[in-house]
């Protein structure tokens, strides 16, 4: 017979309480994010008018995923880009060529995630939007 020390050990579930503390501070990130970063707000605003343009034109779920998706990806970037230099700051509240690096970096991901999701849209909206023109 085996003794107790050598059973397995069974992940327990994490407690309801955790689990809800958790959301919190998840949602004290998004709060931090809406109170003091302005170009996540400017996200925020884009995000709402596309969703409305595209109810509007009558997007199908397809695009509406891609669109959903898209708005993610680019408030994510956002927010790891807040942390990142949140954590630079902190490391080195002073200037430094790599602190530097390290910000320009990760707002160059910002960018890049923002010109990708101006091409979504003007490839998932054109076709919806062109047709109006023609009359």
């Amino acid at each position: 017979m085996a003794s107790p020390a050598s059973e397995p050990v069974v992940a327990q579930p994490p407690r309801l309480r955790r689990v809800v503390r958790s959301f919190g501070y998840a949602f004290e990130g998004l709060s931090v994010m809406l109170r003091t970063q302005p170009n996540f707000l400017v996200h925020v605003a884009a995000a709402i008018v596309i969703i409305a343009l595209g109810i509007a034109v009558g997007l199908t779920a397809a695009e509406f995923a891609v669109v959903v998706v898209t708005i993610a990806m680019v408030m994510i970037v956002e927010c790891l880009n807040t942390a990142l230099e949140s954590v630079c700051d902190l490391v080195s509240p002073g200037i430094h060529p790599l602190v530097k690096r390290a910000k320009d970096v990760s707002a160059a991901a910002v960018l890049i995630a923002a010109a990708a999701s101006v091409v979504i849209a003007v490839l998932i909206f054109a076709p919806h939007l062109l047709p109006l023109t023609a009359h």
